[in-house]
């Protein structure tokens, strides 16, 4: 990965100097080379010989099905940025294996990109340059494609943009790459044949390992060595936990070791130590551990939940794991058991988080009322009754076109529109379980004004971008200060792909005036539409 941080910037992380001493450029270039490679995190070489939905066998002869990888490494490489800064990412497109979707696409999770680089699809033999301001954003944030359901297949990675005065600074020693621990679902089949499985049945697929960094293990599979996170006593370490997965909800905690929370979704809040954190696909945490226990090896703890094992006799939650290791331990796997993690202590609520910054939302001046159901029989999520498709003609597309109102727009595209500078609430309903979808908005987050297991607070709610509905009703509320089409969907892709999803347009006319499309934005679409169906 090509970058423009400087030598001195570059040290500093890796080596865990001050970053207060490092000056970066404006702009920081990173190149992604999105290729077909043939990995097995878990152990396991993905075939596309299928025997049924539970067991795989592998055949002499069966074709090989490579992964979707930026860079040849799953997880992806993680892009270091810095606040404020020019992020510029040229993605080039050498894919060609159609057993997976060869197309691609970048989205930056978290980051308030502009509309113009929302939707963008690259195609086979293309290159795409994204150019993000990343503005005041500090945090732990992450990329993937936003093609379909393609970043199952492993096109994911961190995103990390330091904060050169952080202000939680004076509670930890050491933050640089090697304190990023990604959480992932592992899928032996490709994720094509898996959804074209899902359009037929109706039931989502279930992963068939737990990866901690990239690493993981499945029943009846090698033991690949665990992923190990290295730590010298007495330090403090901000941590930055990363859920990568499509489906999965991880459980995370570390054998004798507390973890004090300090940003979700890349916003600084208050301390709030807990044993056990909770993380839904999409969301991110940086936490503070303290390496004060004895020299020894630690279960770093991931079990998740995802769809019935049942359904994939592979998996095992319990196989969900790394190591943290204390310098001058030997490198062998701890001596407690493999547990789920600690029977008591303090478990994380969303509810309980309060923002660094004491800030007071102002009171909505329009609310939404959102209505997620599954149609039974079908495959078929919906928003308010509505299903949403991808329209041919991309929403943005509409509103560069002229003025627009609902008429413009497909019943199928799920457009709300939106005044400029108002606020809006989102009200979902209680639901009759306590399943949590993963709703994320793009280009924008929000104020929790009420979380799925917990009461009203519109004093101090948190501000974060991917929040749990179901339980006792969700309500959310955002500034309509950031115009453009923004997608607002579950980040259960597979629940995506069967229409769980909306299209949140702010400010049309600010949309139109504000993107200046380059010819290369221009030749997207047609370039894309021109491809053989099996190159979409």
């Amino acid at each position: 990965m090509k970058s423009s941080l400087s030598a001195l910037a570059i040290l500093a992380v890796t080596l865990r100097s001050s970053l207060a001493a490092v000056a970066p450029g404006i702009n920081n270039f990173v190149t992604l080379d999105i290729t077909n490679k043939q990995l097995a995190p878990d152990g396991f070489m993905r075939s596309s010989y299928i025997t049924s939905a539970v067991v795989r066998i592998v055949l002499t002869g069966d074709t090989i099905v490579d992964t979707v990888v930026a860079n040849g490494r799953y997880p992806n490489p993680p892009i270091a940025a810095f606040k404020g800064q020019k992020l510029i990412t040229t993605i080039n497109n050498h894919l060609t294996d159609t057993n997976m979707r060869v197309s691609t696409s970048l989205n930056l999770d978290g980051v308030f990109t502009t509309s113009a680089n929302a939707f963008n699809e690259v195609a086979p033999g293309n290159s795409y340059t994204y150019t993000h301001d990343l503005g005041n954003q500090a945090g732990s944030f992450w990329y993937h494609s936003d093609l379909g359901v393609q970043y199952v297949d492993g096109f994911r990675g961190p995103l990390i943009i330091y904060d050169l005065h952080d202000p939680h600074r004076s509670l930890y020693d050491i933050d640089n790459l090697s304190t990023i621990i990604q959480f992932g679902d592992w899928w032996h089949n490709a994720s094509l044949g898996m959804l074209a499985g899902y359009e037929a049945t109706g039931v989502v697929p279930v992963c068939d390992t737990g990866t901690v960094n990239g690493v993981g293990r499945f029943n009846g599979g090698p033991e690949v060595p665990w992923s190990v996170v290295n730590v010298i006593p007495g330090k403090r370490y901000r941590m930055r936990l990363i859920n990568e997965s499509a489906r999965n909800v991880f459980t995370i905690s570390i054998d004798q070791h507390q973890l004090t929370i300090i940003e979700a979704d890349g916003v600084a809040t208050q301390p709030l130590t807990v044993d056990v954190l909770e993380m839904l696909a999409g969301q991110r945490y940086s936490v503070v551990l303290t390496a004060n226990q004895p020299i020894a090896n630690y279960w770093i703890n991931a079990p998740f939940t995802g769809g019935s094992p049942a359904r994939n006799l592979n998996q095992n939650a319990t196989l969900s794991r790394g190591i943290l290791r204390y310098q001058g331990a030997p490198a062998t796997d701890p001596t407690t058991p493999m547990t789920s993690g600690p029977a008591d202590g303090i478990v994380f609520k969303e509810a309980d988080l309060r923002p660094l910054v004491p800030e007071t939302p102002p009171q909505p001046d329009i609310t939404l009322n959102l209505d997620l159901t599954f149609v039974p029989g079908k495959v078929i999520w919906n928003v308010n009754n509505v299903s949403y498709v991808s329209p041919k003609d991309p929403t943005l597309l509409k509103v560069m076109a002229g003025q627009v109102d609902a008429s413009t727009f497909d019943v199928t595209e799920n457009t709300f529109i939106l005044p400029a500078n108002k606020t809006i609430q989102i009200e979902f309903p209680p639901t009759d379980d306590d399943d949590a979808h993963p709703l994320h908005l793009h280009g924008n987050n929000f104020w929790v004004i009420k979380s799925m297991t917990g009461d009203i607070n519109d004093v101090n709610p948190i501000r974060r971008d991917t929040v749990g509905v179901g339980g006792s009703g969700t309500i959310i509320r955002f500034r309509t200060d950031k115009p453009g089409p923004w997608f607002f969907h579950c980040h259960i892709y597979w629940h995506k792909a069967a229409g769980l999803a909306t299209v949140l347009l702010q400010d049309p006319d600010a949309s139109r005036s504000t993107v200046q499309p380059s010819q290369a934005w221009n030749d997207l679409c047609p370039t894309y539409n021109a491809l053989p169906a099996d190159q979409h």
